[in-house]
């Protein structure tokens, strides 16, 4: 069986050496012209601490003792359904048995005026992060717009490359998705002391000022913060143009069952592309489950996707940081532990006696323990009293 796997990020690499381990004859096209690489790592490479080989997942030798034929560069931009070939940029053809879409999420740029000025950044690839490195050396002045978990990644990596950062966000709070109110006022005082980030919340950002690049940003208010350098870092698209292009059907993303197959059998999608149950995944976790569901799929395995809670760990600064499930839904009742002067916080909610939410900070070493209790909804009410305390408490 010929196996055309699109896209070799996290997903895309796991699902192409799967199915080569199963005999499958695999190409691996990625759009990038880098080796298969660790995406969740680049922080590491923005903040100076690794270089980019350092992250690669699958290098050359790997790639030839798997038997996958890797395309770097390698753009596919459309689906001959009927015929089963692939073409890409260059109008070559890859023919296909059964095709993989793993082309995963692209970052969104804010259509503000100034936002396509030279040293405007997204902050997605590796060619990203070597952008940022040049443009923040020497002490540079950067706003990172977006205080979410990519946010704080990228600006806490520019503070430790010695540039002076400033995070402008929406919200109250950062992370406004994964951490209640409390927890993220933590987080902004802890990165300002530690990291030196200034905090512009709520600010919405208005435009972008320069003449020959970016000098401020303007906020709503008509405030204005000088800067070299921007990093839009306001979320991520999933990216289906070639699915809806081949008549795939897409919602938010390509529509998929359990198996991981498209409305095309022939095709199945996976990772931050793919919509399963009306849910696009944003975590690495789910898009290399469902990378190995797809790989079970195609070996004939009757083995499909099982969503779990979404669970997101952040490290920064020190600073460990979990949640899972609803973050401070309507109509639940919260249960609360907190030290402030040990910078320790922990929030968890409850509804018709189950766990659906927590919110750990500063010390996450339970979090195996309420993400179990998040997937099996079992009731709580048996150790209510030490739930807070987690499996010291409520054995």
């Amino acid at each position: 069986m010929r196996v055309l796997v699109i896209g070799a990020g996290p997903a895309g690499a796991r699902c192409a050496e799967r199915l080569a381990e199963g005999g499958a004859r695999v190409t691996l096209a990625g759009a990038e012209p880098a080796l298969p690489y660790d995406r969740v790592s680049l922080g590491r490479v923005l903040a100076g601490e690794a270089e980019a080989p350092a992250l690669i997942t699958h290098g050359p030798a790997r790639l030839r003792a798997l038997g996958i034929r890797f395309l770097p560069a390698t753009r596919i931009v459309a689906l001959d359904r009927a015929a089963r070939v692939a073409r890409d940029a260059r109008g070559a053809a890859l023919p296909y048995n059964r095709a993989v879409i793993a082309t995963g999420s692209e970052a969104v740029r804010l259509p503000l005026p100034g936002a396509a000025l030279p040293g405007v950044f997204l902050y997605r690839s590796i060619a990203d992060v070597h952008a940022m490195r040049r443009a923040a050396s020497g002490g540079a002045r950067a706003v990172v717009v977006g205080g979410g978990l990519l946010g704080l990644e990228a600006a806490a990596s520019l503070s430790r490359l010695g540039a002076r950062v400033t995070v402008v966000h929406a919200a109250g709070h950062p992370m406004e998705r994964q951490l209640d109110a409390e927890a993220g006022a933590l987080l902004a005082r802890e990165l300002g002391a530690t990291r030196r980030l200034r905090f512009e919340m709520p600010a919405v950002t208005a435009a972008i000022e320069g003449a020959a690049q970016a000098e401020a940003v303007v906020l709503a208010d008509g405030r204005r913060i000088p800067c070299d350098l921007v990093v839009m870092a306001v979320g991520v698209r999933p990216s289906v143009a070639l699915a809806r292009e081949a008549g795939l059907v897409v919602r938010r993303g390509i529509a998929v069952d359990a198996a991981m197959r498209s409305s095309d059998p022939a095709i199945l999608a996976i990772g931050e592309c793919a919509e399963h149950e009306g849910e696009v995944c944003g975590l690495v976790a789910p898009a290399l489950a469902m990378a190995e569901a797809a790989a079970a799929t195609l070996r004939g395995a009757a083995a499909g996707y099982a969503k779990r809670p979404d669970a997101a760990a952040l490290k920064v600064a020190g600073v460990a940081v979990w949640s899972a499930g609803e973050i401070a839904p309507a109509a639940a009742e919260a249960v609360t532990l907190s030290d402030e002067e040990a910078g320790l916080h922990r929030r968890l909610w409850l509804r018709e006696g189950r766990l659906v939410g927590a919110v750990l900070y500063g010390d996450t070493a339970d979090a195996p323990f309420y993400l179990d209790l998040l997937a099996s909804g079992r009731p709580v009410a048996p150790f209510r009293a030490g739930l807070a305390f987690a499996r010291a408490e409520a054995a």
